[in-house]
């Protein structure tokens, strides 16, 4: 009867274990190390995860070569400051997903990177698996629970099916971790190794509403369509959904394009974006196919950051900090 109650209680225990959602912020990185200041307000919002980003750099979409970890680039970009962010955040309890991203010269979209011969694609997927097995050993190194090997880069994806199936195999040899990837919100649904990787990893830039300022009502009657399809790639391949980013600017319409990073954008609208992340964690955040997300995106200056005249996707200084804190708070 006594080991019968201590396998009941074992088996409870790993499902609250596994019910446990991930309340992550997008870790942005910057010219400088981070400390305690940096970090409590990690704390104070609520978030039990952070995804750190480092960065490498390609000169056009049909460019074969990624440059990263060198001391031309930020410091939070590069290895040794991703561990040192790392460090300072495991302080605090805060677990870890590493994220490497590229980024191409003038912003172009990553999911357009394409080569125009076949010697330059095996030089680009040269190129990037030194780029992810570089932040692979990182990821188990420094023990981070999950390791996302990629970022919006549908067109790659869709030319270079095989070399993704292998390329999953040699991280595998390297972290011994959960694996995801970061498909864009229109790209998810065409991902072919979402049966290779532990979490199917989204983007969620959906559009929700056409109004000015959305209600939480309007935003959740516009996720109905979107989550349907979310929830039935979970159960189809069996895996959870991780949102890799989500959020919406602090500005008018910031529903209906929430993937819209345009800086000459003037307007500011603090309920619009109050209003939309609150609908999504309505409509998500209990839900036990859903692991959780990360906020798209956190400084590591909290006090200079965001605030009543930044219209971007920070909801630092804003109303929907206080959305997230009263989400992320609840376990």
């Amino acid at each position: 009867m006594i080991f019968r109650l201590l396998f009941l209680c074992c088996i409870l225990s790993s499902c609250a274990a596994q019910q446990e959602k991930i309340n992550g912020v997008s870790f942005v990185a910057s010219r400088d190390a981070v400390s305690d200041v940096h970090t409590n307000p990690v704390v104070e919002v609520g978030a039990n995860y952070a995804a750190i980003m480092p960065f490498g750099f390609v000169k056009s979409i049909d460019h074969p070569e990624i440059v990263h970890n060198t001391n031309r680039q930020w410091f939070g970009e590069t290895r040794p400051g991703c561990k040192q962010y790392i460090e300072e955040l495991r302080k605090k309890q805060i677990k870890i997903m590493v994220k490497p991203q590229i980024w191409i010269r003038h912003g172009e979209f990553t999911g357009f990177i394409k080569m125009t011969s076949e010697a330059d694609w095996k030089a680009f997927e040269d190129s990037y698996t030194s780029f992810i097995l570089e932040y692979a050993e990182l990821a188990q190194e420094t023990k981070a629970e999950i390791l996302c090997i990629g970022t919006e880069l549908e067109n790659f994806i869709k030319e270079r099916p095989d070399y993704w199936h292998n390329l999953i195999k040699k991280i595998k040899t390297v972290y011994k971790g959960k694996l995801t990837y970061a498909a864009n919100w229109d790209e998810f649904k065409r991902t072919p190794f979402w049966s290779a990787v532990d979490f199917i990893g989204v983007d969620a830039y959906f559009p929700v509403s056409d109004k000015q300022t959305p209600s939480v009502e309007d935003c959740k009657a516009g996720w109905k369509d979107h989550k349907a399809i979310i929830k039935s790639l979970s159960e189809k391949h069996n895996k959870p959904i991780l949102f890799t980013e989500y959020g919406y600017r602090s500005m008018d319409f910031t529903g209906k394009e929430p993937w819209v990073s345009d800086h000459k954008i003037e307007s500011l609208n603090f309920e619009g974006q109050a209003n939309a992340t609150q609908a999504l964690f309505e409509e998500f955040w209990d839900e036990d196919w859903f692991a959780g997300g990360f906020v798209w995106k956190w400084f590591h200056a909290h006090d200079r950051v965001g605030g009543e005249n930044d219209n971007q996707f920070t909801p630092q200084n804003k109303p929907a900090e206080t959305v997230i804190q009263t989400y992320y708070s609840r376990q």
